[in-house]
């Protein structure tokens, strides 16, 4: 079954955002009487068609059904290229971060202007909401603006993380074990050029782990996806 997000209820009704009527009615061809699932602020229900221009739903059944992570998990990416940023979104939502930080870094071969930030970050949130869509979260994971090393050591998180390929770095494994009881966890991943040595050494002096994924280097495509899945098996219940 097809599930939407909605922000506008009425009564035992739900509208559809313009795009989402679209998607509805044009691609998926679905029409009058048609059952569909709508999240509103969390909450799951199963919906029936009742009008299409635009898609309003009535409620049929609400579900107790909740498809979150117990811990809050927020991915603060450097900037890469269009494609690759695409797939660690799309990747990252299905295996459950609560959120994205773009981050601008020495090395990001990706450098916006201002008006090109808003472009891309409108961008990225469509695209987080069509995973979410399709993952069937409760949640649409929010893309943050585009910060910098200066404004990432400012958060509040119970476990701030720094993937890094330096040799002394504790394992993933290692740290995650020994911060079993945290609900806010943030990890900053590096361009595909890393880190520079200043930028690691700010973060660490500001309380983030240095954690190492293994003794193999990921791309940075792969390293959110490979520590997003170990939080899965950890978190997970």
């Amino acid at each position: 079954m097809q599930r939407y997000f909605s922000k506008l209820k009425e009564d035992n009704k739900f509208k559809l955002s313009s795009d989402d009527t679209y998607h509805l009615t044009k691609v998926m061809r679905m029409g009058y009487g048609d059952l569909i699932e709508i999240v509103y602020e969390e909450k799951l229900y199963i919906c029936k068609i009742i009008e299409l221009n635009p898609v309003i739903a009535e409620i049929i059944e609400d579900m107790d059904t909740y498809n979150e992570l117990e811990v809050k998990v927020t991915i603060c990416q450097s900037l890469v290229k269009e494609n690759k940023m695409d797939l660690i979104l799309e990747k990252c939502v299905e295996l459950g971060a609560y959120s994205f930080i773009p981050l601008e870094t020495r090395n990001s071969i990706i450098r916006l202007t201002e008006k090109d930030k808003i472009k891309k970050i409108d961008r990225w949130q469509k695209i987080v909401e069509g995973a979410s869509c399709q993952s069937k979260r409760n949640i649409v994971p929010k893309v943050l603006d585009i910060m910098e090393i200066k404004d990432i050591i400012k958060l509040d998180y119970d476990l701030k993380i720094l993937l890094s390929v330096n040799e002394v770095s504790n394992s993933l494994k290692n740290v995650l074990q020994f911060n079993k009881k945290c609900d806010t966890i943030i990890i900053v991943i590096g361009s595909e050029g890393g880190f520079a040595p200043y930028e690691e050494e700010e973060l660490v002096k500001n309380g983030f782990i240095r954690t190492s994924l293994g003794k193999r280097v990921l791309r940075t495509e792969t390293a959110p996806i490979a520590v997003l899945s170990m939080l899965n098996y950890e978190y997970e219940r």
